[in-house]
């Protein structure tokens, strides 16, 4: 059914103001062996060919971005796009693309489990990289570098506001492994003692659902280094509060602020 005034101006002059195209970058993040990785496909076609960059491409004229980021993200590596896709940032400097004027919409996608890889399309090669060695080390295609850096501290500053931290694990969990996420997002040290009191207390108000995390009275495989199997836990209602952690402080907030770290 068409909106009353969905129409096109009569006298309306498209060539009158400049034309680009629009295309979709997907940051998606995931921890493995403890780090936070990014996947990366390396472009077999100019320009830039040879180097690494994020997946994406163009959006088709009768595609949303969602369904765009879904499809470039299937396409280049042969994944689904995981539960957790949003976008977080749009990219328009004039000559961020060499082809022609170029706007991209960035999504970040986080999974615990991102399942196999297999490029395709214009993509020579598809794997996870250590989001460290991504961002020191390589020369990323386009300002691919400036849009995994904007993701990762968007990925940061979320830990602090939502629920982000549970989707870099699975339904059930070790508490080390959530400790992990928060460690490399903010590159921080966390008293596991302290982690654990967090999550398994309930938050201040009293109309919270429970604590942040339930045991499921099951323990983790046993590692072929000995030693007790870590307790596994799953996702509790109050996250739906507030999250249990807050950011450590470095020296230099303490310097800006004029103030302690907070506890």
């Amino acid at each position: 059914m068409t909106r009353p005034g969905h129409r096109v101006p009569d006298g309306y002059d498209t060539s009158a103001y400049p034309s680009f195209a629009v295309t979709v970058d997907i940051v998606i993040l995931t921890m493995r062996g403890g780090h936070l990785h990014v996947l990366l496909v390396q472009r077999g076609g100019e320009p830039y060919a040879g180097m690494w960059a994020l997946p994406g491409g163009f959006k088709r004229p009768d595609e949303t971005l969602d369904q765009a980021a879904r499809r470039e993200l299937r396409e280049e590596t042969g994944l689904v796009a995981p539960k957790h896709l949003a976008q977080f940032g749009a990219y328009g400097d004039p000559g961020r693309d060499p082809r022609t004027n170029v706007v991209t919409v960035a999504y970040l996608a986080v999974t615990p489990d991102p399942g196999s890889l297999h490029a395709g399309t214009d993509a020579a090669a598809a794997r996870f990289w250590p989001v460290v060695d991504a961002v020191r080390e390589l020369s990323l295609a386009f300002d691919h570098h400036r849009i995994l850096s904007d993701a990762v501290d968007r990925a940061a500053e979320q830990l602090e506001q939502t629920d982000l931290a549970t989707a870099f694990v699975g339904d059930t969990f070790a508490l080390s492994e959530l400790q992990s996420v928060y460690e490399e997002l903010w590159q921080a040290e966390i008293d596991p003692a302290n982690f654990r009191r967090s999550l398994t207390s309930p938050p201040p108000s009293t109309a919270a659902p429970g604590a942040y995390v339930e045991p499921t009275g099951k323990r983790a495989k046993a590692s072929p280094r000995g030693g007790r199997p870590p307790e596994l836990f799953r996702a509790g209602g109050a996250w739906r509060t507030q999250p249990p952690v807050r950011r450590p402080r470095t020296p230099r907030d303490q310097d800006r602020t004029g103030g302690d770290a907070p506890e």
